[in-house]
């Protein structure tokens, strides 16, 4: 039986998935839960927050990256295509993208489908003449998108370096993913964010106000509420470590004292100094990021990126599949 949760006054159905990964993700060693999760209504309040403090560069640099660009997207892209944004959040970016294209419709998709449709309204108020499809759904797998957009060509649009979430191996099924359900002959617009130092890299997850903390923490929240889980959220601290073997910064929920909980009616233990791994944010030097693009089925044909080389723009089309070169 599905347990309700209560968000915003609403009760609904806590996600079976979501209890099948924090449980097998508490139960593993080493402890992790997919990042996907930490997008409930209040993590994507608190990860808009993220994305306008001073450390958090990907956010702005990319704004103004796209901001630059729109003639040369506009010859490259052309007008009228259905833009799909996977993961759109709050579409802070699509209104520069929307005005530059001019395209047939717009279909934003989250996991988190009040957070989508709060978003929508302000973008449906400032192009009342766009067809906008708001698609609440997990877009890491193929989707059938809306049959209204079917003869369009298409424009995927995956910005904010979301990409680096995953480990290579996932973000080659999403990239094949995502052409399954744009289909041959679709474009996609993808933001990556570059390899650069620590002193740069760590602060953007750690920042001074504390809310990337905030924003880790409250999937621990979102287990107690959601799951009936008893874990001890003041035992846990925000850490954030940049593994250079692996090319990416880490996000940890680190026990500072040995605690023991429940969730959903099965105890867990665990000791100071151990982690709970909640997230992964890979950068790409300029060719990881074109080799992983062609792996996921999409052929790199532009290439943007800001002035200090901090974060890259790519424009890949998915072309016919051809057995050898």
């Amino acid at each position: 039986m599905l347990k309700p949760e209560i968000e915003d006054g609403q009760t609904r159905l806590a996600d079976p998935q979501f209890r099948a990964d924090v449980l097998s993700g508490l139960a593993r060693r080493p402890r992790a839960i997919p990042a996907r999760w930490f997008y409930d209504h209040r993590g994507s309040q608190l990860f808009e927050q993220i994305t306008e403090l001073p450390e958090y560069y990907p956010t702005r640099t990319e704004t103004a990256l796209l901001q630059s660009l729109c003639g040369d997207l506009r010859e490259a892209v052309g007008e009228g295509r259905a833009v799909v944004e996977f993961g759109s959040g709050s579409s802070t970016k699509t209104p520069i993208l929307l005005e530059c294209l001019n395209p047939g419709a717009y279909v934003p998709i989250d996991i988190s489908g009040d957070f989508l449709r709060e978003s929508v309204r302000p973008l449906a108020q400032r192009f009342p003449e766009l067809l906008i499809l708001p698609f609440e759904a997990d877009f890491t797998r193929p989707l059938t998108l809306p049959r209204t957009i079917e003869d369009m060509p298409k424009l995927g649009f995956f910005p904010g370096s979301t990409i680096g979430n995953l480990i290579p191996l996932a973000a080659i099924d999403l990239l094949r993913a995502m052409r399954a359900s744009l289909k041959e002959g679709a474009m996609l617009l993808i933001g990556m964010d570059r390899i650069k130092g620590e002193e740069v890299l760590v602060p953007a997850y750690d920042d001074a106000q504390g809310v990337t903390a905030a924003f880790n923490l409250n999937l621990l929240e979102r287990i107690n509420r959601e799951l009936d889980g008893t874990i001890p959220v003041d035992a846990f601290r925000h850490k954030a470590v940049w593994n250079d073997d692996r090319a990416r910064i880490e996000m940890h929920l680190e026990a500072t004292a040995d605690a023991a909980f429940e969730v959903e009616g099965r105890t867990f233990d665990i000791a100071a100094g151990e982690t709970i791994h909640t997230e992964n944010s890979h950068k790409y030097g300029p060719r990881d990021a074109r080799i992983l693009l062609r792996a996921g089925g999409w052929t790199p044909v532009r290439e943007w990126t800001d002035a200090d080389g901090r974060f890259a723009v790519i424009l890949a089309e998915a072309q016919a599949e051809r057995p050898a070169p």
